[in-house]
């Protein structure tokens, strides 16, 4: 009897038909479901239409026929009879949230930021209307019959809609013109926050004017009537706001608000359905409109209508019932009886209030009481550990401060080094790298300790630095830095050769020259009685030995004058190495 009655889910939005008795419900995943209401069962499923999610679902006057729109900025006509697209164009360039059918069945409204009139023979734009900074919520046709009659009417110029935004507390009117400008709202209804659900009652004749029922998300109601006669500047307030709360009896003294969820008019058009309460089980009630007072709040007790059963909180420790005849037996020996503690009763309740007098325990007796060693709490000589450390990089790389940075970046122990970078996070790993280049460029003395952090970071985070697509610009500067300063190591590595094997010559000379000399005089002579010939030959042999022993020192001392010299010229540059390594040596 009431026509078309709207329900709306988060994330689905319905409509009934009366003829049909087919509730089609918008699924979040694109797919329609169309639900009997008289057999209670799933009739059929629309799929293939949508590839996200469904915002609003409308029947057409023609029975067969149901339009939807959806996230993924189409709209689509559908045959509810083969269950088949039976058309589906791009509605917006964002997603499509709401739609309307024209009285006439002929044009099609579809609203996501822009409002578009829709020819839904050729499915081209008739109107675009602009004036809403989020994205719309609401439409509706206001009227049915243009209110000027002198011009023969095509169906829908002359009507008069409405339309509802998110976050927005206007709800704007627009007309539709003959001329194809562009144009903004006629006029706007104000309300106290955003509107959740809108119900009219159409005006068909020119004196008549709309009511409009506004249930706005802070749970009130606001009730507007107004002549549609063109512009209105000033946006308009309502004539009756209605709000319900709970008695402020029985103990709770403070009366409580109760959200009203939605209104209807009744077909008197003096008389509204108020659903209000939970959305579990809400309560629907008939009121009759008595728009002279501004503002009507309606006292209902909802606590004794509506008693949600709270359980209790569920344990898995179970107390056995105990009789006196019961007779409980535990594993050992058989037949042994124990005695069941029954669960303590709510008298003996324990309090933790001191007698007056005592003292209250200190922190390192309670921690005595744990048996915890108050000593081994304490880190040892107050020095932070590692994962202080990791907070203390983050915080310092964050800051930009240079005093923290000094202080985690100059520890030259290596397992300190490698847990913070272990448990630094992430994000940090980008900043730090690009620190340690600063750090490198602009102090090369402390190479040495940054290459540590260099090493620990690359070993460590390589997975995740393999996966950024700018790592080669971002580490740039820290290439070339190696670059140049690996430039020279070949060089470098030769030097170091010869200066090795010079210091070894020098050291090898200086051992010789230690040795302490041999004493050559024998301990023992043993003279034989002989002749003098044989004694003059002996002395012969001995001056001969005698000589050549002294050439073969004066050839030693003149080797070893000649290697002095050499390692003297070498020493001082007067070597005779290649003119280009000349700089080297120096």
């Amino acid at each position: 009897q009431d026509g078309p009655q709207r329900k709306k889910r988060k994330s689905e939005v319905g409509e009934v038909d009366t003829q049909l008795d087919i509730l089609a419900i918008g699924t979040a995943v694109g797919s329609i479901l169309l639900y009997s209401t008289v057999k209670g069962e799933l009739q059929s499923k629309l799929d293939g239409g949508h590839d996200s999610r469904v915002n609003c679902v409308r029947w057409h006057q023609d029975s067969c026929c149901l339009y939807s729109c959806s996230d993924d900025k189409h709209i689509v006509e559908w045959n509810t009879q083969t269950c088949k697209v039976k058309c589906k164009w791009k509605g917006d360039n964002s997603s499509v949230t709401c739609l309307c059918i024209s009285p006439d069945g002929k044009m099609l409204l579809s609203a996501g930021r822009t409002i578009k009139l829709w020819d839904l023979e050729t499915k081209e734009v008739y109107r675009h209307f602009t004036g809403h900074a989020t994205s719309v919520s609401s439409l509706m046709f206001t009227t049915v019959k243009p209110m000027n009659e002198s011009k023969p009417f095509d169906g829908i110029t002359g009507l008069y809609f409405l339309s509802g935004a998110i976050h927005d507390r206007l709800l704007s009117v627009w007309y539709i013109r003959s001329e194809k400008k562009e144009k903004n709202a006629v006029m706007s209804f104000t309300v106290t926050d955003e509107p959740t659900f809108v119900d009219l009652t159409v005006s068909e004749v020119k004196e008549e004017p709309v009511k409009l029922a506004v249930v706005c998300r802070d749970g009130q109601l606001h009730i507007f009537e107004h002549i549609l006669n063109g512009y209105c500047k000033k946006p308009l307030t309502s004539n009756c706001t209605i709000q319900i709360a709970t008695p402020g009896n029985d103990g709770d003294s403070t009366p409580k608000p109760v959200p009203i969820l939605a209104a209807a008019f009744c077909t008197d058009k003096q008389s509204l359905l108020l659903v209000y309460g939970n959305t579990l089980q809400p309560i629907i009630e008939k009121v009759s409109l008595n728009t002279s007072e501004s503002h009507i709040c309606l006292v209902r007790d909802i606590q004794k209508v509506l008693s949600l059963k709270t359980d209790a909180a569920l344990t898995k420790v179970k107390t056995p019932v105990v009789n006196s005849d019961t007779k409980v037996l535990v594993p050992g020996i058989p037949g042994h009886s124990t005695a069941v503690k029954t669960p303590a009763s709510g008298k003996e309740k324990k309090k933790n209030k001191r007698k007056p007098g005592e003292t209250e325990e200190s922190i390192e007796e309670r921690l005595g009481a744990l048996d915890i060693d108050v000593s081994k709490v304490k880190t040892p000589g107050g020095l932070p550990q590692t994962d202080s450390f990791a907070v203390l990089l983050v915080q310092g790389l964050e800051s930009n401060d240079a005093e923290i940075l000094n202080k985690v970046l100059n520890t030259k122990k290596e397992n300190i080094v490698k847990n913070t970078v272990a448990r630094m996070p992430i994000h940090a790993v980008i900043p730090l790298l690009h620190e340690l280049t600063k750090r490198l460029q602009g102090n090369p003395y402390s190479a040495s300790v940054m290459v540590r952090w260099l090493k620990s970071v690359f070993t460590v985070h390589a997975s995740y630095l393999s996966t950024l697509p700018d790592l080669i610009p971002q580490l740039g500067m820290l290439y070339q830095l190696m670059e140049s300063r690996v430039k020279t190591f070949q060089k470098l590595s030769r030097l170091h050769g010869r200066l090795f094997i010079l210091v070894t010559q020098v050291a090898a000379s200086q051992t010789v020259q230690d040795v302490p000399e041999v004493n050559q005089t024998a301990k023992l002579v043993y003279e034989d009685d002989s002749s003098e010939e044989e004694g003059s030959d002996d002395e012969m042999i001995a001056d001969k030995d005698s000589d050549e022993n002294w050439d073969e020192d004066e050839e030693k001392e003149e080797q070893s004058d000649e290697q002095d010299m050499t390692v003297e010229k070498e020493i001082n540059g007067d070597s005779d190495l290649e003119p280009e390594n000349e700089s080297e040596e120096e």
